[in-house]
């Protein structure tokens, strides 16, 4: 790694983003505004970020030398998703700092390793059992109890590779369902709201968050966002404590999201980790000082973070490619409301399921954001 890797990153530098996804879009938006270059490694070619990026790579994650030289052209490598190979981190912190570090996102892309971690810090986690074969998920099922949720162990998000077992005639379908492969078998948790906090750490240990985010989620993705979340104070402040601990025993130097599933006895369990901005904060970017998207930027440049004051309460919906179905979605109709603000990823094919964007409403409460967040979205809805 190159020298004097612990200094800022000022602007005028070059910033290597690992995946090209809408997060990295807006995290490069943000980083162009405050001066800085970013470059972009993917698979893919024309993607969110590529399409706002200054270089634009297309190279598979595993071509280890294409990352070296990526990384040796960038002054520090951050990544928009968990799912990065951790090799690849690894070849890439051989020649530019990478933050968060490779450690973190070893951890957090793979559920058995995060709910392990979480266990052995102390921390309060959904019970689970580690599943290798279908006779482990009957033998598990029956220390756990009936309903459970298996789910794979590796690359999940936005609900793909879970299932949802309600009876041991279903044991067959669920293993085939996460791909017959490593998984984590949870207890069902019978809880009354999803919460997050996205917050971030320094490289000196600076933590900043954005309070409590409630979360209401749609076939397994998440539908809208509503901040502050609509929750008891003591809830807020247990979030916040436990997310501080999560970022200071992974020595996290970022933005992390640490979701949570609110008991009903009030009782806070953390369900997921993502190490990176999260689709929960996308209403920083309208309604706080500083962005997550800025905060990552700032972060991971060891330059000093910045504030998160909410200027204003927001609801945040969004946009997946069933909105599509009937023609283009009348944006006009939306953009009639003017305290909402639309933002648009850059995706050619809409697919349903697929996040094609979101809308963020700025209101005098969370109720009124909430409640004007979706009506500008049934506006862009033709057939409705």
């Amino acid at each position: 790694m190159r020298a004097h890797s612990r200094e800022p990153v000022l602007p005028g530098s070059a910033i290597g983003v690992l995946g090209s996804g809408q997060l990295g879009r807006m995290f490069a938006i943000a980083a162009r505004r405050m001066g800085y270059r970013v470059h972009t490694l993917s698979p893919d070619e024309d993607t969110p970020t590529g399409q706002v990026a200054d270089v634009e790579i297309n190279a598979p994650y595993e071509d280890l030398d294409a990352i070296r030289k990526f990384a040796s052209g960038v002054s520090v490598v951050t990544f928009e998703f968990e799912n990065v190979p951790t090799a690849t981190a690894e070849a890439a912190a051989e020649c530019a700092p990478v933050r968060p570090s490779g450690h973190v996102l070893h951890t957090a892309q793979h559920r058995l390793r995060e709910k392990t971690f979480l266990s052995r810090a102390g921390l309060p986690v959904t019970r689970f059992e580690m599943v290798a074969n279908a006779i482990q998920l009957r033998e598990a099922a029956e220390r756990l109890g009936l309903p459970a949720i298996l789910k794979s162990a590796d690359f999940g998000y936005d609900g793909k590779g879970q299932f949802r077992i309600k009876s041991a005639e279903e044991f067959e379908a669920a293993w085939k369902a996460v791909g017959e492969r490593e998984a984590v078998l949870e207890a069902f948790v019978d809880f009354d709201q999803e919460i997050s906090v996205v917050a971030a750490r320094d490289i000196r240990g600076n933590f900043v968050h954005y309070g409590a985010v409630e979360n209401h989620h749609r076939n397994g993705i998440l539908d809208i966002s509503i901040a502050p979340a609509r929750v008891a104070a003591e809830a807020t402040a247990t979030a916040v404590d436990l997310a501080r601990a999560v970022l200071e025993k992974l020595e996290t130097v970022g933005v992390l999201c640490v979701e949570f599933f609110v008991c009903k006895d009030g009782k806070l369990l953390i369900n997921e980790l993502a190490p990176r901005p999260h689709n929960s904060g996308h209403f920083t970017v309208d309604a706080n000082i500083t962005s997550q998207f800025e905060q990552q930027l700032r972060a991971v440049c060891l330059l000093p973070l910045g504030a998160v004051t909410q200027l204003v309460p927001a609801a945040m919906a969004n946009l997946l490619g069933e909105l599509w179905r009937s023609g283009e979605p009348d944006w006009t109709a939306a953009a009639a409301m003017p305290d909402v603000k639309l933002h648009l990823y850059g995706k050619v094919e809409p697919r349903p399921g697929r996040k094609m964007g979101h809308l963020t409403a700025l209101a005098g409460t969370a109720e009124q954001a909430l409640a004007d967040v979706k009506r500008a979205r049934d506006l862009l809805d033709c057939k409705l």
